[in-house]
């Protein structure tokens, strides 16, 4: 099998798949934020001074998800059904870590993956901005792929988790 992101001079292309059938895709991708006690205290009390940091970093997933393809640069646009984002939180030591589940979903020629990761890329940055002015010690990370369906290429589940 040859490489399919490149032309036969060599140069980069977007991959043609106009003759791949439409398929149902989902993908289920995951970041998380690592933060200080006092960062965690200010979301859950909602006393950050830039707004509620779960709501906007929700918001701007989601918009993430949907201009992928704008920052991706051999990703295809596609149109999206659905995307659902979810928080929850886990305590270790001395911090707490911002857990983001993104599920991404369409109907169409090519998976949604990397609309998944994206938001969830975007969600972390986005607590990272809201929250900077408190402590810049957060860490992001990792992100990665949980699961896909659909496509020629089949499901995939993570197993190692």
């Amino acid at each position: 099998m040859g490489f399919t992101h490149f032309n036969d001079q060599g140069r980069a292309k977007m991959v043609d798949i106009s003759e791949k059938h439409e398929t149902v895709r989902t993908a289920v991708a995951v970041s998380s934020v690592q933060v200080s006690e006092e960062i965690y205290r200010k979301i859950v009390s909602h006393e950050v001074g830039k707004g509620d940091v779960l709501a906007v970093s929700q918001v701007a997933g989601i918009m993430a998800a949907k201009k992928t393809a704008d920052v991706i640069p051999m990703c295809h646009p596609i149109p999206l059904k659905g995307v659902n984002i979810s928080f929850s939180w886990e305590q270790k030591e001395t911090s707490y870590s911002l857990l983001i589940k993104v599920e991404a979903k369409t109907k169409g020629s090519t998976g949604v993956e990397m609309e998944a990761l994206t938001a969830a890329s975007i969600c972390a940055l986005t607590v990272y901005d809201m929250c900077k002015a408190i402590d810049k010690s957060m860490i992001i990370g990792p992100t990665y792929l949980i699961e896909k369906t659909g496509g020629k290429s089949g499901d995939y589940k993570r197993e190692n988790l």
